[in-house]
């Protein structure tokens, strides 16, 4: 709390120069409004003399300066604030740039020596790798696109009827094998079968896919995935519950923010660029629904989203 009124810890968080700095700006724009208002008030005694047009004056004149205040010191703000993001997007897509591609080069450079003698199975597990790290650009590129249409504003949605039942069955089916060969039980609920909403149906079956996707992920052998459709207040709910690894508490703010991706993650070595949550929240607000969690670190977490049932 302190820290947030602190001008030179503002101005750290920013990385900008204290001239630049929204709270410091502020500061000493408050105290140039106190000597121009006590300036103002000085001048209109001795020149007006009637204590209640001098009031008005000084008031009239503080209430300027602090609007004035106000619209430059928020216009600053919004500008350190778009050069901080910009920083850590330029950080943070390096980074995540920097591992395919040195795989990528790493492979490359393997195929094509002469110094050694390659055998089919060795070639087949570079050109595996290329693959793997060719596709991973990929996601991370067309993510970052599909980012930046919902940030400027032309994110189309084409919404249809559709019916989440069919879209879970499917990706249940399609999700059991690999969670019958990480030995996680995958189960199926839903409490009425013509339960249907309004939405995009390639977006809707994106974001349930990666609820999916992640809850498998982060659920250790053993362990089991359970997907529901059921309705509650007028509104369809897709919920996936894990017994995985969880996410921390301090950790459970910055989820759905973009790029963050839980330490627990990195403990399992899991893919992702960490814009698969921002997006799907994204997403699922422009339908009109909502979006959330719930977690315990080593306990599991469950994943929801719900849309308006669709009126027939």
């Amino acid at each position: 709390m302190l820290d947030s009124l602190n001008p030179v810890s503002s101005c750290k968080k920013y990385g900008v120069s204290a001239w630049q700095c929204p709270q410091f700006l502020f500061v000493v724009m408050g105290i140039i409004i106190i000597c121009a208002i006590v300036i103002t008030y000085f001048l209109a005694i001795f020149r007006i003399g009637n204590p209640a047009v001098v009031s008005l004056l000084v008031l009239g004149v503080g209430a300027f300066l602090l609007i004035m205040n106000f619209v430059i010191t928020n216009s600053f703000e919004r500008m350190a604030e778009a050069s901080k993001l910009k920083s850590e997007f330029i950080h943070i897509v390096s980074h995540q740039l920097r591992a395919p591609l040195t795989n990528i080069k790493f492979s490359l450079d393997f195929l094509v020596s002469t110094k050694m003698t390659q055998t089919r199975e060795q070639q087949q597990e570079y050109y595996d790798i290329l693959r793997e790290n060719s596709a991973r650009m990929g996601e991370l590129i067309d993510n970052l696109l599909t980012v930046a249409k919902i940030e400027s504003g032309s994110f189309p949605l084409s919404k249809t009827e559709v019916s989440l039942e069919n879209i879970a069955q499917k990706l249940v089916q399609e999700f059991k094998p690999f969670a019958t060969a990480s030995n996680i039980k995958l189960m199926f609920f839903s409490a009425d079968h013509s339960l249907k909403v309004s939405a995009d149906f390639l977006w809707i079956e994106q974001v349930m896919e990666n609820l999916l996707d992640n809850a498998i992920k982060y659920t250790k052998g053993g362990g089991e995935v359970i997907v529901k459709i059921y309705q509650k207040k007028r509104r369809v709910f897709y919920e996936v519950q894990d017994s995985g690894v969880g996410i921390p508490k301090k950790e459970q703010t910055f989820i759905f923010e973009k790029f963050f991706r839980s330490d627990n993650s990195f403990k399992k070595q899991t893919g992702g660029t960490g814009l698969g949550l921002h997006i799907a929240k994204k997403v699922i607000e422009r339908m009109g629904g909502e979006i959330g969690f719930s977690s315990k670190e080593n306990k599991g977490s469950t994943f929801w989203f719900n849309l308006p049932v669709k009126k027939n």
